[in-house]
């Protein structure tokens, strides 16, 4: 058979199938080109949102860095007139008002301009308020179109402030953080009290210094805290008490205004020459007193019952409290102390430093501030440390600096206290307006006077009659008037205040604070000259000799520390005092070559000038200066003993002795032992 024949179906023309593809083609082309115009639009609006956003950014900051250096400037404009005005105060002889007076009336006026004459005005398009958070945390992540915002927990806002929310922020730019007067205000003032104090008159009422700081500070702490837990109970019966308030929150307000501050009575009493034994009184007691006040805060905060109520009394929880206030304060003496001597070591072996005083002046002022933070950062109080730092460098360090870094050191520590003291007390007026959260309470406000006027008062008067029972240069009635009348508050008052104000508690201690701080230094600051003429405080005559006649006096402890310090520790550390081996016995003569240096060879027999704030003329003490002793009796009388080749020198041949150990108005070469001789110079 005949292959089949496959049967096919007619093919069509070729006009038909072109139809099929010209429809389909320009359908896919314009789809592609559509869906790509779209991303690109996508793309661009994305790119432009995201400039604007940058835009805007930009534009935030700048307008950030211009009201910040715009409230910079605010402060330095308030240091500017307040010194103008000093200078006119000085010049008219003003006395009634002092510059940290000035300060704060002028951060009052400036607060007052804040608060109520400038207003910016609101935009709450940009503020949500329907942001339901069960806590407060510090900081917040938000999560907006999956992008993660960070937020910082700037504070509370009351209901009646929701409004004026940029009125706030504008307030809050001109309210420093707490730790700035902690790190960068405090340390300067402190260290300089330390570096600048006048050693002779503070030693010489060492002991009484001490019974004011320590022993009167406790009692006046308990004294308004007692008083014023009085008025807290008081308050709660009558519904005036809006918070919490225990007896720990009443103590801890009783250290903090225990800190005296008599900046503007020391000022006045260093301007007139008040008697000397009251100046150091007044400053030894404040310098440590508020280095205490810290301390026993610090403690008080420490102070935890174990239990549920952390607010009752407990024994065991009190002197842990009481070994953390001595371990505290030790550890930080003992840290001040060692890097005093760290820095004295420093600048007597590396010798050549002194060729180039901006690195020494440099390295001291480095090393003097790092004390304050290395004692915060173990736990310690700077206070303490950055004190005793500036005491130990003082008598230490000072003597190895060049001449040019001694004048540099002090006048740099100076104009850095004087402008922290004014920015602080320029700040305080300014806060009492600025502050968003002061809780102002009548009882609470006049029970704080009450109580700062009776724990002064318990701190001056019992504390002098028991002095009085032993020392032999008395501190008359008129000296405790004037005493109880100088015990200013002042800057640590205000730094331990508003270092926290979360509580309703800390709250109404901070406003309180301000109001003691304001009265303080207007009324009393104010009356000082007028309160000494009451009270017939003689001062220094314009030939520098005291009118009234004291009799100098130690402690007999501060004698046996001074002898062994100049014998010993100062040949160690400086350049000053007798060589070791004069000092130490023939067996440790090489070790006493290896530890002097060859320029207290050159020193021997004579003492720098800062050794003079040292000497007292109690007792008979002796020291041996190469070959030549010299000795006092109880009375002051100088004697010279024989020196070691038999040549007796006479007492009556004897150089001008200003102070026993120390030679002022000539300076005396001893020949070599056997001549008999000596040069005058």
């Amino acid at each position: 058979a005949a292959p089949r024949k496959k049967l096919r179906a007619p093919k069509r023309k070729g006009p038909h199938r072109q139809h099929l593809s010209r429809r389909t083609r320009p359908f896919s082309l314009e789809l592609s080109l559509f869906v790509l115009a779209s991303s690109l639009c996508l793309c661009l609006c994305r790119a432009e949102d995201s400039a604007m956003e940058n835009i805007v950014t930009e534009k935030k900051a700048e307008e950030s860095h211009r009201q910040d250096s715009a409230d910079l400037l605010v402060f330095i404009l308030l240091l500017t007139l307040t010194i103008l005005t000093i200078w006119l105060f000085k010049h008219r002889r003003c006395r009634f008002l002092h510059e940290t007076g000035l300060a704060m009336i002028y951060g009052l006026l400036v607060g007052v301009v804040l608060r109520y004459a400038i207003h910016v005005p609101s935009d709450m398009n940009n503020v949500t308020l329907s942001c339901n958070v069960n806590a407060s945390p510090a900081t917040l992540l938000v999560n907006v179109s999956g992008k993660f915002y960070e937020y910082t927990l700037k504070g509370e806002i009351s209901g009646s402030e929701i409004n004026d929310i940029q009125d706030n922020e504008m307030l809050r730019k001109v309210t420093f953080d707490p730790e700035v007067f902690f790190n960068i205000l405090l340390p300067p003032i402190i260290f300089h009290a330390g570096y600048s104090l006048k050693r002779r008159h503070f030693f010489r009422n060492l002991g009484s210094i001490l019974a004011y700081a320590f022993v009167g500070t406790v009692v006046s702490c308990f004294i308004i805290g007692l008083f014023m837990y009085g008025c807290v109970l008081l308050m709660k019966q009558i519904g005036h008490l809006g918070g919490d308030f225990f007896f720990t929150d009443c103590l801890f307000f009783g250290a903090i205004v225990s800190a005296t501050d008599p900046v503007t009575v020391l000022a006045i009493f260093n301007e007139l020459q008040v008697d000397a034994d009251l100046y150091a009184l007044l400053f030894g007691e404040s310098v440590l007193n508020d280095a205490v006040a810290l301390v026993l805060s610090s403690s008080i905060v420490a102070y935890q019952p174990e239990g549920d109520n952390t607010h009752t009394f407990e024994a065991m929880a009190m002197l842990k409290s009481f070994g953390i206030f001595l371990g505290v304060f030790s550890g930080s003496f003992a840290l001040g102390g060692a890097t005093g001597v760290v820095t004295a070591l420093i600048s007597f072996n590396f010798t050549k430093l002194r060729e180039l005083p901006l690195l020494e002046t440099a390295l001291f002022f480095l090393m003097s501030w790092s004390t304050f933070l290395l004692a915060e950062a173990c736990g310690f109080t700077g206070v303490v440390a950055v004190l005793f730092c500036g005491m130990t460098q003082a008598h230490y360090t000072f003597n190895n600096l060049s001449p040019e870094s001694q004048d540099r050191t002090k006048q740099l520590f100076e104009l850095l206290n004087f402008l922290a003291e004014n920015f602080i007390f320029s700040y305080m007026g300014l806060t009492l307006f600025t502050f968003h959260n002061h809780v102002f309470n009548p009882i609470f406000i006049v029970g704080a006077f009450l109580a700062v006027f009776l724990g002064r008062a318990a701190n001056i008067y019992p504390l002098s009659f028991l002095l009085n029972l032993s020392r032999r240069n008395k501190i008359t009635s008129n000296f405790q008037h004037m005493m109880m009348f100088a015990g200013l508050r002042g800057a640590m008052t205000f730094a331990l205040s508003i270092r926290d104000t979360a509580t309703y508690a800390r709250q109404m201690m901070f406003s309180t604070t301000l109001l003691v701080v304001f009265f303080t230094v207007w009324i009393c600051g104010g009356g000082t000259t007028q309160m000494l003429s009451c009270q017939k405080i003689r001062s220094i005559g314009p030939d520098g000799v005291e009118r009234s006649s004291t009799k100098q006096e130690s402690a007999w402890l501060f004698r046996i520390w001074y002898n062994f310090d100049h014998n010993y520790l100062k040949p160690i550390l400086t350049h000053s005092g007798p060589p070791l081996t004069a000092t130490l016995p023939a067996c440790c003569g090489p070790l006493a070559r290896c530890l002097t240096s060859p320029q207290a060879y050159e020193n021997e027999g004579q003492l720098k000038d800062s050794d003079s704030d040292l000497i007292l003329n109690d007792g008979d003490i002796s020291l041996t200066y190469g070959d030549i002793t010299v000795s006092t009796d109880a009375t002051g009388a100088h004697t010279s003993g024989t020196p070691v080749g038999g040549v007796a020198v006479n007492s009556d041949e004897a150089p001008d002795w200003s102070f026993p150990w120390m030679i002022r108005s000539t300076r005396c070469l001893w020949t070599p032992a056997g001549t008999g001789t000596r040069t005058k110079r």
